[in-house]
């Protein structure tokens, strides 16, 4: 990525921040952009808009729609795993494949980031792309109780496609936006929640239906493959790299070891990511176990994510007003409570109340994460590095959500405590974006 004057980086600050963000943010990460290395920008200041810019996005949301939209879908597996295809597997280890893959799309960025920074964008979107298109059509080729085979395909290789492409199609944006740039990264974010209602139906349909589990992927491997391609035709950097590395991860990695706002940011939505990702993994579940319809359950995440596409688009405004870290500190607040309050899911309308209220606000904290790890570095030559770093540590928390959940419900289906747990852990990790905060303000 190009260098940036000191000047231009802090006018995005203040274009990205608060009033009160801004002072905060500079004054405690206020460090200067290094001059030494020669700038090779194109163009001085992103130009928030034109043809170029907007189609980039419209790729960048495809990425999305077809990465996260579908690891977002893993529910329909779970269930269909759990009562159809992997019977003799319990639900935690069934979990394990949704887990692994979300670790992963997450973890690689620590690679991705840095690739992208060094001008590799193109090659990580082709590889990408590929290895998530074949390991799909891969799966179809997975018979009933072929765990490890699903668990390679599903969760390993997919995982890594999707991990390629989903930090620097999201990083790319600030090439083309600057003063939009929240809201443009918010309208892309959106693209993940769009293809989790509309990849449920899909697979519902067709892995509980005629058509069959192995003939069911490999039709939902082709509709993936092809936005795929229309995904990798669409999205243009804006300038070229050197191809001689501006930074080097140890470089980057002591600088966020000295700024105590980015270690607790990292810890706090590591804590939020282990709790909050439950109802994704099993609220279909939940509600087929408790004697609800079952044609009805089959769209209860297509309802979460109908809200969650709201929320991340309505995530590009709020900011404006509230803060993006104020934003953060309600959204998993009130997504903790939610959770816990599965504990009283009976009936069609609790589960309708649950999957609206909790799409809007997970959907809200999704969309604000990758902004606000961009307004915390001042050197946007380092962002793909500083995003590898923080998801390398918040990975961890999708890695151990499912099982964990699935671990204490049990074989037989004892929904208290893992609601309780995913709530109580969420909440922590909502206190930790609070002490952020205060350290912030303290340090003015």
């Amino acid at each position: 990525m190009h260098l940036l004057s000191a000047a231009m980086a802090q006018a995005e600050f203040r274009n990205e921040l608060t009033t009160n963000e801004k002072l905060d943010v500079l004054e405690d990460l206020g460090r200067k952009q290094s001059f030494n290395t020669p700038s090779l920008c194109s163009e001085s200041v992103p130009p928030d808009g034109g043809r170029l810019a907007w189609t980039t996005a419209f790729g960048s949301f495809l990425m999305q729609f077809c990465g996260y939209g579908y690891i977002n879908s893993f529910g329909i597996y779970q269930d269909f795993y759990t009562r159809i295809y992997l019977t003799n597997e319990l639900p935690s280890t069934i979990s394990w494949i949704g887990a692994s893959s979300a670790y992963l799309v997450a973890s690689s960025t620590l690679i991705s980031g840095l690739l992208y920074d060094r001008g590799w964008f193109y090659h990580l979107m082709i590889v990408g792309s590929l290895l998530q298109s074949l390991s799909l059509f891969a799966l179809s080729f997975a018979k009933p109780g072929q765990f490890y085979m699903i668990f390679m395909v599903q969760g390993v290789l997919s995982g890594i496609g999707m991990g390629l492409t989903y930090g620097p199609s999201m990083a790319v944006i600030s090439q083309h936006f600057s003063k939009r740039r929240t809201m443009v990264m918010s309208l892309v974010a959106s693209g993940s929640p769009l293809g989790a209602i509309i990849h449920p139906i899909m697979l519902n349909h067709l892995l509980n239906g005629s058509v069959g589990f192995a003939r069911g992927v490999r039709a939902s491997a082709g509709f993936i493959s092809a936005l795929l391609l229309i995904a990798c035709l669409s999205m243009r950097t804006r300038a070229l790299l050197t191809s001689k590395p501006t930074i080097s991860y140890g470089v980057v990695a002591r600088k966020c070891s000295r700024e105590i706002p980015f270690i607790l940011m990292t810890v706090g939505i590591m804590l939020c990511q282990t709790g909050i990702l439950f109802p994704v993994f099993y609220l279909q579940l939940d509600s087929i176990k408790h004697g609800i319809d079952v044609n009805f359950s089959f769209y209860s995440l297509a309802i979460l994510n109908a809200a969650c596409v709201v929320g991340r688009c309505t995530a590009g405004i709020i900011p404006a007003y509230t803060g993006l870290l104020n934003l953060m500190i309600a959204s998993t607040a009130a997504c903790s409570v939610i959770i816990i309050s599965m504990i009283a899911l009976s009936n069609i309308s609790s589960v309708v109340v649950i999957g609206v209220a909790y799409g809007y606000f997970s959907g809200v904290y999704i969309a604000v994460v990758v902004p606000l790890v961009t307004i915390l570095t001042p050197d946007l030559s380092e962002l793909g590095a500083r995003m590898g770093i923080c998801f390398a540590f918040t990975a961890f928390g999708p890695l151990l959500s499912g099982p964990i959940s699935g671990a204490l419900l049990s074989s037989q289906y004892r929904w208290l405590i893992p609601s309780l747990f995913s709530g109580i852990i969420c909440l922590i990790g909502s206190l930790v974006l609070v002490a952020m905060r205060l350290i912030i303000y303290r340090q003015r």
